[in-house]
C-alpha cells in the first residue's frame, strides 16, 4: 500500500517526483519497443518487516535484446544480519567496502528503473521488499508494471493430465529446462541475467502457440 495518506504530493523527494513524473507520459504497448527491467534483490531474509535487502542487480531487455551494458548493482549498508542467509548470497555483513545507505540505493535505482515493465522471477516478492524500503522512507510505493517468470512459464505448460502443473517454479529449475548457466547464481546481478534468458526463451516458447502481446502477458 503507497504512503501518499502520510505526505502530501509535492512534499515527496526530487528524485521521486522525477520518477512519478515518468508515469504522466503514454507508454508504448507495442511489445518490441518496451524497456524491461530485469530485477532480483538479494535479503537477509522473507519477512518484508523484520528483513533488508542486501543487493539489487537489475539490466534492461529491449528490443528482444538484453543490454549488460545497461545495469545497475548496488549493495546496501547492513542494519540487519542473517548468518542463515549468507549462507546462500554470501554476502557477510563486513565482507564489502562499496556498500551504500539504503535511500541512496533506491534514488540510484529509480533512477535507473524509470517506468520500464519489471521482469522478476517471483516478482511480488522483490517488489514488497523495495516496497518496504520505500515505506521506511515515507514514499509510495512502485509505480511499475510487472511480469514474474515463474508465472509465465507455467504459460508454457500443455494443458494435459499427462503434465502435472507445479504451484511455482524455481529459477534453479527454469535454468535446468532452458540450460541457462547458474555460474553467477544467488548474486543479484546474475539471478537477474539467468531471468532475462529464461525470459526470452518462455517468450518463444509462447509464440509458438499464439500471438504475443504485453496486454496478454500482464493478464
Amino acid at each position: 500500500m503507497g504512503l501518499f495518506s502520510k505526505k502530501k504530493r509535492g512534499n515527496f523527494p526530487s528524485y521521486w517526483e522525477e520518477y512519478e513524473a515518468l508515469f504522466q507520459k503514454k507508454q508504448t504497448e507495442n511489445l518490441q519497443e518496451v524497456r524491461f527491467v530485469v530485477l532480483d534483490t538479494e535479503t537477509t531474509g522473507f519477512d518484508y518487516n523484520k528483513d533488508r535487502i542486501l543487493s539489487i542487480g537489475a539490466l534492461t531487455l529491449q528490443h528482444k535484446k538484453i543490454k549488460v551494458a545497461e545495469s545497475f548493482s548496488a549493495y546496501l549498508e547492513q542494519e540487519v544480519h542473517s548468518k542463515e542467509t549468507v549462507k546462500i548470497h554470501g554476502i557477510r555483513k563486513e565482507g564489502r567496502k562499496d556498500t551504500i545507505p539504503e535511500e541512496e540505493a533506491l534514488q540510484k535505482f529509480l533512477a535507473f528503473l524509470g517506468n520500464a515493465v519489471i521482469i522478476a522471477h517471483h516478482a511480488l516478492f522483490d517488489i514488497h521488499m523495495i516496497n518496504a524500503a520505500l515505506d521506511r522512507l515515507h514514499l509510495p510505493d512502485l509505480k511499475n508494471r510487472y511480469l514474474d517468470t515463474s508465472s509465465l512459464y507455467k504459460k508454457t505448460r500443455l494443458r494435459s493430465n499427462l503434465i502435472q502443473q507445479q504451484e511455482s517454479y524455481t529459477l534453479d529449475e527454469l535454468a535446468d529446462m532452458f540450460n541457462i548457466s547458474k555460474k553467477d547464481r544467488h548474486t543479484a546481478l546474475g539471478d537477474a541475467y539467468i531471468t532475462a534468458i529464461a525470459f526470452l526463451k518462455i517468450l518463444a516458447k509462447l509464440r509458438e502457440k499464439r500471438e504475443v502481446t504485453l496486454k496478454w502477458l500482464l493478464k
